[in-house]
């Protein structure tokens, strides 16, 4: 006897087309179905799970109400994705979300045409949207764009920036505001939904059209006053002030949950001939219908395996302190002897260990939202004032500051200090969390200090050393996930500028390691000296200054240099190379092979996998020094 799907109605769902042939009488049924396997399928590949739970009724309505994807549907970051991707015909493959060869955990062009516009970072589904809605109108297309971004993502000046933009260009657009968090509205009820559906409707437009009408033939203060009193009205109703004095036409709030509520109200969105973009908020609760994710303080966001009925997550024990809560100790450390030390994160006060700070020193804590420009400069203006910032950001996130780390903070030479979190590659996030290029784009700038250390312990040092760096900006990069295991000491103590260590002597092959790669250099090493070459291995701490005694030493000593670092062409490897040849170092056959992260894109798989893939592990290593002494792997010369 065969037993019964849990998932009946969703078992017939291979495309929205399907969701559009249900009455709307089954689609409570659909959600529901849809919440049980997003939880199920989750608990066995980890990733974001409360921001989807939250938007299920949403997409079963959005994909009911819309010719998706023919109507182009943008979800904002993307993590909340998952509902959308298992009603989008990858229900299939949903348990191989963010695993090797599986589904991304974002929105991916390549991977569905339901995915009109890729996404991992937060506030650009306004912009992508405005762009394809006016290229829609320049070649006389009549699909609808639906961008959908949650509040948290409006603490980004860009989502302004596009939603100004698109108020002045009144193309036919719908923002849906996924309130989620802010609390930014008042408590959703039945007169709410009516007002917003009343407010959404075709009668209450045409109405609304005609009293414009008549108030523009009025005398110019009896207009305006007109105006301003028609918006205040819906302003005290739907709290929609603000996006109407940004061009937008605002319907809300609306019960995110309640599809009774939702459906009516995105029908009138869809079928607006008003002649602006339409913003539709919907009220959401983060981790809906799963208890152990509306009980949890982060609602789930990011979870690892877990058992579906406890909701107890299978975190493997640690072997060694994760680099993060290696540097919250360190510069925890370094404030309590420092009462000018500062730190501020961009909406990540858990991901950047930042939370204990605060925990700490609450006062001397900021988050600033997901607003990279704004907390570069911020921390610029505390410099001024003899302040110690500590800018804790993600490398992938700093590139959305680059202008204000350049003009605001390199420029004038001010002491800010960035502390560097998910440098290199970084697993089941993939390309779009990586942190390739901040070594290009930061040692390029005069007067920066870039370090990065090969192991936790290297990282309290430099926590100490920027600490101690008065007098020019500075930044230290460092990976996501478990250090070596070193014994710490209570706190760092500052390094010498400029100065690598040698930790391995030899005469033949030098090994030059910035970061973590540190450890497959030593591996490397011993396998090269049982082909019987000996190896120096150097760890050379600073990009910028760098130390070029060391460099200078490794060269003249030995017949071939590789350096090796967890970053993209134009970092490290390029600044030796630059040394080398303006110092005339290459002028007597010295064979160098820099080692960078590949010219693509690293897909996501386990961190070991993506540096097998990317060339950097101890068996690439050793086959690049042989490859430049032209050895074969079977045989060595001494």
């Amino acid at each position: 006897m065969s037993i019964p799907s849990l998932t009946p109605l969703l078992d017939t769902i291979d495309s929205p087309a399907d969701i559009r042939r249900l009455r709307d009488d089954q689609l409570r049924q659909l959600a529901d179905e849809l919440r049980a396997e997003t939880i199920s399928a989750v608990s066995v590949t980890g990733g974001h799970l409360g921001a989807g739970l939250g938007v299920v009724e949403l997409t079963v309505a959005l994909h009911r109400v819309f010719d998706t994807p023919r109507d182009r549907l943008i979800w904002d970051v993307g993590h909340q994705a998952y509902p959308h991707k298992i009603v989008t015909g990858r229900r299939g493959r949903i348990r191989t979300l963010r695993q090797e060869g599986g589904l991304s955990g974002f929105t991916r062009r390549s991977e569905s045409e339901y995915d009109p516009f890729g996404a991992a970072h937060s506030s650009t589904s306004i912009s992508a949207g405005l762009g394809m809605a006016v290229a829609r109108d320049l070649s006389g297309g009549n699909n609808r764009v639906v961008a959908v971004i949650g509040d948290g993502a409006l603490s980004a000046g860009m989502a302004y920036e596009a939603m100004n933009n698109a108020g002045a260009l009144r193309s036919r657009l719908v923002v849906v505001l996924n309130d989620n968090d802010m609390s930014i509205a008042p408590p959703v009820g039945a007169l709410s939904a009516h007002l917003s559906q009343l407010l959404s409707s075709r009668p209450y437009l045409t109405l609304r059209s005609i009293g414009r009408s008549v108030a523009g033939s009025l005398p110019k203060p009896l207009e305006v006053a007109a105006r301003r009193a028609e918006e205040f009205a819906r302003g005290l109703v739907a709290g929609g002030t603000l996006f109407d004095e940004l061009g937008f036409y605002y319907v809300g709030p609306v019960d995110g949950h309640n599809l009774d509520h939702l459906l009516p109200v995105l029908r009138n969105a869809r079928d607006s001939d008003v002649d602006k973009p339409v913003l539709v908020h919907v009220v959401t609760r983060k981790g809906k219908g799963y208890a152990p994710a509306e009980n949890s303080a982060d609602k789930y966001h990011g979870v690892v395996k877990f058992d579906v009925v406890t909701g107890k997550q299978a975190k493997a024990p640690a072997n060694a302190p994760q680099y993060t809560a290696v540097f919250a100790k360190a510069l925890i450390a370094e404030a309590e002897v420092d009462q000018r030390i500062v730190a501020i994160t961009a909406a990540m006060p858990s991901g950047t260990g930042l939370d204990k700070f605060a925990e700490r020193f609450p006062r001397r804590s900021f988050d600033v939202g997901i607003a990279e420009q704004h907390g570069v400069t911020f921390a610029a203006g505390l410099a001024c004032e003899g302040f110690k910032p500590f800018a804790a950001i993600y490398s992938t996130f700093l590139q959305r500051g680059y202008d204000q780390v350049v003009h605001d903070v390199a420029l004038q030479k001010l002491p800010v200090r960035f502390a560097i979190d998910r440098a290199g590659l970084v697993g089941a996030d993939g390309a779009t969390h990586a942190g390739s290029y901040d070594v290009a784009y930061l040692a390029c700038l005069p007067d920066f200090v870039v370090m990065a250390p090969a192991d936790e312990l290297e990282l309290m040092h430099m926590v100490a050393t920027a600490a101690a760096i008065d007098d020019r900006p500075s930044a230290f990069r460092y990976p996501r996930g478990e250090g070596v295991g070193i014994e710490l000491p209570a706190r760092g103590k500052p390094l010498e500028i400029g100065k690598g260590r040698v930790l391995r002597e030899g005469s033949k092959i030098a090994l030059l390691s910035f970061g973590t790669r540190l450890a497959e250099c030593l591996k490397a090493a011993e396998d090269l000296a049982a082909h019987g070459l000996s190896t120096t291995v150097a760890d050379a701490r600073f990009a910028k200054p760098l130390d070029t005694d060391l460099v200078r030493r490794l060269a003249r000593d030995h017949e071939v240099l590789i350096t090796v670092e967890e970053g993209s062409v134009g970092g490290f490897g390029s600044h030796v190379l630059q040394y080398l040849a303006t110092a005339g170092l290459l002028d007597r056959g010295l064979k160098v092979r820099p080692m960078v992260l590949p010219d693509r894109l690293v897909d996501h798989a386990a961190p070991q996998r993506q540096y097998e893939w990317a060339g950097l592990n101890a068996p690439q290593i050793v086959a690049t020094a042989l490859a430049a002494l032209g050895v074969e792997a079977g045989r060595a010369r001494g």
